[in-house]
């Protein structure tokens, strides 16, 4: 059943991107209508599941508001270098530095031998991303180049909303309303900043909410899976969002690739894949 749960998000977190590009919006609109649909199935959940109290509140509800800076950065580097890279490239990194975090800051792989195996596959996502980023256009190349510059600093924000979390000692359905809280806020505060509050009552960002209703959904189903089947077996799983988000932008959204650079993306899925993987078996 666990697994069967896990390939709830495994599709919705790679459909999100492919949604995002069809509904269209600029990143404000975006962030809001994710923020806003996040918000609804969190107060869905509050009101069966209960939520947590006092410092518990604060740090889940500030790791969704670092979460939304993660997200803002993605949707901005998807108008920037597409979502065919944009993805590999945030997987990887968010898979590197969850890894990193887990090891320096909470004692994760403590064995030499874990150590080693962590070492590989960090290896082999970095070497996967490099893969997805093969062009044959030095334009493409600069576009990489300022993608990049979005992605690394705000993924730190993908960092923190994995791991504040482990701060905390609740069950995590009772984290979920105060992380999508902090989602909404966040994309609040960015929309008063980049768009003097504009951006909230633009079409585009209700229509976007559709993002969030699938994110919120697939974040509770994957609570529910890792409670059934454990979080190493179902991170695995769900780390096919990557393929599902890269390859449909190749199908639906029709964003285009030399052979070279189509071959070099799909080793580099396969590469990231692999490498996620040994960092959930450790």
């Amino acid at each position: 059943m666990g697994i069967l749960l896990a390939l709830i998000p495994a599709l919705g977190w790679g459909i999100q991107p492919l949604i995002a590009r069809k509904v269209g919006g600029q990143p404000a609109n975006q962030i809001f209508g994710t923020g806003l649909g996040a918000l609804i199935v969190g107060c869905i959940v509050f009101g069966f599941a209960g939520t947590v109290t006092g410092v518990n509140f604060a740090i889940s509800f500030f790791a969704g508001v670092l979460w939304s800076i993660g997200q803002v950065g993605q949707y901005i580097a998807f108008t920037q270098i597409g979502v065919t890279k944009t993805m590999p490239i945030s997987t990887g990194l968010q898979v590197v530095g969850t890894s990193l975090i887990g090891v320096l800051v909470f004692g994760e792989w403590p064995a030499l031998t874990a150590k080693l195996i962590g070492l590989v596959a960090i290896i082999l996502v970095v070497g996967g991303v490099a893969l997805t980023t093969v062009t044959d256009h030095k334009s493409a190349s600069q576009s990489i180049a300022r993608g990049l510059i979005v992605l690394v600093p705000t993924t730190v924000g993908y960092w923190a909303y994995s791991a504040l979390p482990k701060a905390v000692n609740a069950n995590g359905i009772q984290l979920f309303f105060p992380e999508m809280l902090g989602i909404f806020v966040g994309a609040l505060v960015y929309n008063v900043a980049t768009t003097r509050g504009h951006g909230l009552v633009e079409s585009q960002s209700w229509l976007n909410a559709v993002i969030g209703l699938v994110f919120g959904v697939s974040s509770l189903a994957y609570i529910f899976a890792a409670k059934s089947s454990g979080i190493a077996t179902v991170f695995v799983i769900t780390q096919l969002n990557v393929v599902v988000s890269t390859l449909g932008a190749l199908l639906i959204l029709h964003e285009s690739k030399t052979s070279r650079e189509l071959k070099a993306t799909l080793a580099g899925l396969a590469l990231i894949v692999v490498g996620s993987i040994l960092t959930a078996t450790l």
